[in-house]
């Protein structure tokens, strides 16, 4: 299991997790996103296209992850996600939780601001 450091596009930053999430892994996978959070960034992507499986220890580190990046001001939004990993999120229901987005590029337009509700329609 690997969590490759995709991008990072302003304070947004993804992480693609390839392989799997389990009890091997989560510890180091926790690591790796406080060590963003304590660099500034406060909003994070994991791009699942890679990941394979996850256990009950990946899924519980999937809330901690959301608590901590909540706490800082930010937030976690998953895309991606496929197969068994999805099945496992549904059952739990932490697609609910989670904000779940079947690409990348429209996992990062929610996190722009939303800008409709501070401009008024113009009459003529």
């Amino acid at each position: 299991m690997e969590f490759i450091p995709h991008e990072i596009d302003r304070d947004v930053f993804v992480l693609v997790a390839d392989g799997g999430i389990n009890r091997e892994n989560a510890q180091q996978f926790t690591d790796d996103v406080e060590a963003m959070v304590r660099n500034g960034f406060s909003k994070l992507i994991i791009d699942c296209s890679k990941l394979e499986y996850i256990s009950s220890t990946g899924l519980g580190t999937l809330l901690v992850l959301k608590k901590r990046m909540k706490s800082a001001g930010g937030d976690v939004k998953l895309c991606n996600v496929k197969g068994l990993v999805v099945q496992a999120l549904q059952v739990i229901r932490l697609d609910r939780l989670f904000g779940i987005y079947p690409d990348l590029g429209q996992a990062r337009l929610a996190f722009r601001p939303d800008d409709s509700s501070s401009s008024t329609p113009s009459e003529d």
